[in-house]
């Protein structure tokens, strides 16, 4: 029901409606929640972000990322065409395709981080500060698993950098600030808190384990800064959660332990950041395998497979038991104790609580380095056939872990898929394994390099990904 009363009628109305309980008197409406207060002095009224903002914002850059592209005729492999005209009339100029972030600097020396994704195959990616300075960077390190990567500039000075925090500290509802280079507009700040934190099952990456945000992140904001209210780096702003493609207050921010981890690999000479190697397999605790266990709450992970002569096996791990923390940290899941160990690092030794036949015990291991694969087992596809452009390795405890698969895993799988070729086009993914082609199994590369020296009118390729196995028929 609406009411429109005359202005020299509101006061008599008004009394009328309190006295019938039609509306509630001011004073009781404010008298419901006293905790709230107005700011009481000038000093509380002039409190901002600015003088924070001042002191960070320097170590904020944008990245611009260029990658030259072959045009491609449509008459060109035409034999009619190419008869009269000549192949290479058919070749147009490059063209180029470029992509905008953001970036941090994490060292005074120039090295910047930003995200893999910004920079992916890029032929030349330039810097620009926020003075309004450009420089052409270096790469030092691309990783694809973490979608992370590492930039070097030569400023002639030192240059100004953000600090990393201990991102294990930081608590659901921390006021934070993202600073970034969003649609190309400028450098911009948002405010808003931490959302969430140990946030898994995103799909952003292989790496899966982010600090969640309610500040206003856009395209353009990857690889900029996530910053407490102390100036320190907490995360990397990587990816939104967007219908729309805008910001509608769920963003993903890699945490600054998995930052500084790849940093440091970087200042070492590593071109690549490398999971320690810890010889087992992991799931998640069910509901059902928790009440199994006698578990009062389903977390943790669930020990499935131990390699032979493995770190696990050497630390006293069994198929079986739960780890349940790494170092004090509790693990809720296997991409948790993933993140634990990684941050860790290769030659640590990390503290392991693990339920063990209904019984909790403390065991140490010692984490290594992945073996090298073989150049002998691995091979990139070509020719004409609906694999061309994938690389495929034999299976190692490493090159499984690399890829995200247990570690006892064994057969041909996919390590890399070009862009823009026949295996891109059916739909072939890094981790997919070849289990058949044309009928014939699939267990080492020889097995793999007959079956695909064939010329049949039809392909058939039974491949496996995530424990389903994938067939496929291809003219």
């Amino acid at each position: 029901m609406s009411f429109k009363v005359a202005p020299s009628a509101r006061a008599l109305f008004l009394c009328t409606a309190v006295l019938s309980g039609m509306v509630t008197p001011l004073h009781a409406q404010t008298a419901i929640d006293t905790t709230k207060q107005l700011p009481a002095t000038r000093s509380e009224l002039q409190l901002s972000f600015a003088p924070l903002v001042k002191q960070t914002a320097g170590a904020v850059v944008n990245v611009y990322a260029a990658h030259a592209v072959k045009t491609r005729s449509p008459f060109a492999g035409d034999p009619f065409f190419e008869q009269f005209f000549g192949g290479q009339q058919f070749n147009g100029p490059p063209r180029v395709q470029s992509s905008l972030g953001s970036g941090v600097i994490a060292d005074p020396s120039g090295i910047i981080v930003t995200n893999n994704h910004v920079i992916r195959d890029a032929d030349t990616v330039k810097v620009a500060l926020s003075d309004g300075r450009e420089f052409e960077s270096k790469v030092l390190l691309k990783d694809e698993s973490t979608d992370l990567a590492i930039l070097k500039i030569d400023a002639g000075e030192p240059l100004p950098a953000l600090p990393l925090a201990d991102s294990d500290k930081v608590e659901v509802g921390d006021l934070v600030l993202a600073i970034g280079n969003p649609f190309g507009v400028g450098q911009t700040v948002t405010s808003g808190i931490v959302s969430a934190q140990a946030r898994t099952r995103v799909g952003i990456s292989d790496f899966d384990f982010f600090i969640q945000t309610d500040a206003a992140i856009n395209p353009g904001n990857s690889g900029g800064a996530l910053i407490d209210m102390s100036g320190k780096l907490i995360g990397i702003n990587t990816a939104i959660f967007s219908r729309s493609g805008g910001s509608i207050g769920i963003g993903f921010a890699i945490p600054s332990n998995m930052v500084r981890a790849v940093v440091e690999t970087a200042k070492g000479g590593g071109e690549t950041f490398e999971r320690p190697y810890i010889g087992a397999s992991f799931q998640n605790v069910t509901p059902d395998v928790a009440e199994g266990l006698g578990m009062k709450q389903p977390y943790g992970a669930l020990v499935t497979n131990i390699t032979k002569g493995g770190p696990a096996e050497k630390g006293g791990l069994l198929v079986g038991d739960v780890v349940l923390s790494v170092d004090e940290m509790r693990i809720e899941n296997p991409d948790g104790l993933g993140y634990r160990l990684s941050t860790a690092g290769i030659g640590k030794t990390v503290k392991l609580e693990v339920l063990s036949r209904s019984k909790e015990k403390t065991i140490t291991v010692v984490l290594e380095k992945p073996g090298p694969d073989s150049l002998d087992n691995q091979m990139l596809i070509q020719g004409r056939n609906p694999l061309s452009g994938a690389h495929v390795l034999k299976l190692t405890p490493s090159s499984a872990a690399r890829l995200r698969l247990p570690s006892e895993t064994e057969g041909v799988a996919v390590d890399k898929v070009f862009p823009n070729t026949p295996a891109a086009r059916i739909g072939l993914q890094p981790g997919d394994i070849v289990r058949g082609v044309n009928g014939a199994e699939i267990e080492t590369m020889a097995d793999l390099t007959k079956a695909m020296s064939a010329k049949p009118v039809l392909w058939r390729f039974d491949f496996e990904r995530g424990g389903a196995i994938i067939r496929q028929v291809i003219r």
